[in-house]
């Protein structure tokens, strides 16, 4: 089966053909690292990641990049407000990006690139661009000539007159065109900054991941991935100034864009107070509800974020893994596991998850009514080799329902053990007592059911009624 996926530039779904089938390029936008991000920067890191995943399958050799934004506005404004340096801040939250997407089961890139590591690659892209007659000096800066490059505009779809009001852009006096973007800046002696042939200065957003592609997968490469937030005005500015660093060569083969998330039909911002933070719900949630959420629609589309959805998603779960925990006696090795066909061809026609979650569910259903031993164990290895393809499935099925909301484990013999010393204070009428056993069990979402048989004890979710 062939590999298809919708090109931005074309607008178009097109069967996806290296320019080298033995070194398969990939890039993909990573975040600014000056606070902790927000659930929707999560989904091109699972969605892309889930990419990368089907093209090894496919190819001997791919080399996927998602880079680090270390130097920004930004980060230099949180620096100042905290009073620390920059790399205080962009090393704390490098650092917890990577935790927290590797929680949600997303395989690290082979390349991390930081813009700071390459100021030499971004100065020499500017100076290439100046020389080309692409970018000019003006006050100290460094900016690219929009009219210099005809197809400006052609990725996004959008006006000279949209993309400059799109783009809220600075329209300053030292501009040939309102259109002009930054490739490079001076900085004042409080700002970070690095020496340049335009004096002491720092690289603006566009150039960075333009130079870092380049030094790490050549001149053009693959796929260019991210959000479609990033469309307008960073894709369009990388696509112009790299084609014209490199002499007209082709940038990006294949331009991927995710759907936003929404939080009940707005757009997630800052200024609604409706942004959802990573590090946040993953103390709250199972890291893998939230990894099959963020996989529940197809990738180009809009998701919407809610209880509800949320509630929706540990209830597949739940029943994916209860059809495994009764089938716990069939085993079946990691070698021996499949991957269905019919799954992975739903995957590779444009990473079509809710195609692939509905062969899941098929084969949950399968397993469940399967009648003899061979049958079992045929599909309950389709069902986990799928499930491992896509991220899913892979604890053992008593951890899942013992765990907490945030996916944390919980021992048995703790919870037995207060249970027991719960039993003795009732039975000493120390009521106090037997209360805060109930109460320090309910922090951690577990609830205790007393009847004629004794207590039992079971975890609820966030959200969810104890029965």
């Amino acid at each position: 089966m062939n590999l298809r996926l919708h090109n931005t530039l074309t607008r178009r779904v097109e069967e996806f053909i290296p320019q080298d089938p033995t070194r398969v390029t990939m890039y993909v936008c990573g975040p600014t690292v000056y606070d902790y991000i927000h659930i929707g920067n999560a989904r091109p890191a699972v969605v892309f990641g889930l990419l990368a995943r089907l093209l090894r399958r496919r190819y001997e050799k791919v080399v996927y990049a998602r880079n680090i934004t270390d130097v920004d506005d930004k980060i230099n404004a949180a620096a100042r407000e905290a009073g620390v340096p920059i790399t205080t801040i962009t090393d704390r939250f490098a650092k917890a990006y990577h935790e927290d997407i590797a929680r949600l089961g997303v395989d690290p890139p082979d390349l991390v690139p930081h813009a700071t590591a390459h100021m030499a690659e971004i100065i020499d892209m500017c100076e290439h661009l100046i020389a080309s007659g692409n970018a000019y000096v003006a006050e100290g800066h460094v900016l690219f000539d929009v009219a210099s490059y005809t197809d400006y505009g052609k990725l996004s779809g959008r006006s000279t007159e949209d993309m400059i009001a799109g783009a809220r852009v600075d329209v300053a006096p030292y501009k040939k065109n309102p259109a002009d973007f930054v490739l490079w800046k001076p900085s004042s002696d409080e700002l970070p900054g690095w020496s340049s042939p335009w004096g002491r200065g720092r690289p603006g957003w566009h150039i960075e991941c333009s130079a870092m592609a380049a030094a790490h997968l050549g001149n053009t490469i693959d796929i260019h991935a991210g959000g479609n937030d990033l469309m307008f005005p960073h894709h369009e500015n990388e696509l112009a100034q790299s084609t014209c660093a490199h002499g007209g060569q082709k940038f990006a083969r294949y331009w991927l864009h995710n759907g936003m998330l929404t939080f009940a039909g707005k757009k997630m911002s800052k200024s609604l107070g409706n942004v959802m933070v990573l590090h946040e719900l993953l103390e709250i949630y199972p890291p893998e509800v939230l990894r099959f959420l963020l996989l529940r629609a197809h990738y180009r589309q809009p998701l919407d974020w809610s209880e509800s959805t949320l509630t929706q998603a540990r209830a597949t779960l739940d029943g994916w893994y209860g059809v495994l925990r009764d089938l716990a006696d069939t085993h079946v090795r990691q070698d021996e596991e499949t991957i269905p066909p019919a799954f992975e061809e739903a995957l590779c026609d444009d990473i079509n998850t809710p195609a692939a979650f509905a062969v899941l569910a098929d084969l949950a259903n399968q397993l469940r009514k399967a009648c003899t031993d061979d049958e079992r164990r045929r599909t309950k290895a389709a069902l986990l080799g799928a499930g491992r393809l896509i991220g899913l499935l892979q604890q053992d099925p008593e951890v899942w329902f013992k765990q907490t909301g945030s996916g944390e484990s919980i021992d048995p013999e703790w919870v037995d053990g207060l249970l027991d010393e719960r039993i003795a204070a009732r039975a000493a009428r120390n009521f106090t007592r037997a209360d805060e056993i109930r109460d320090a069990l309910a922090r951690k979402h577990i609830v205790i059911e007393d009847g004629a048989q004794g207590s039992r004890w079971k975890v609820v979710q966030p959200g969810e009624a104890a029965d």
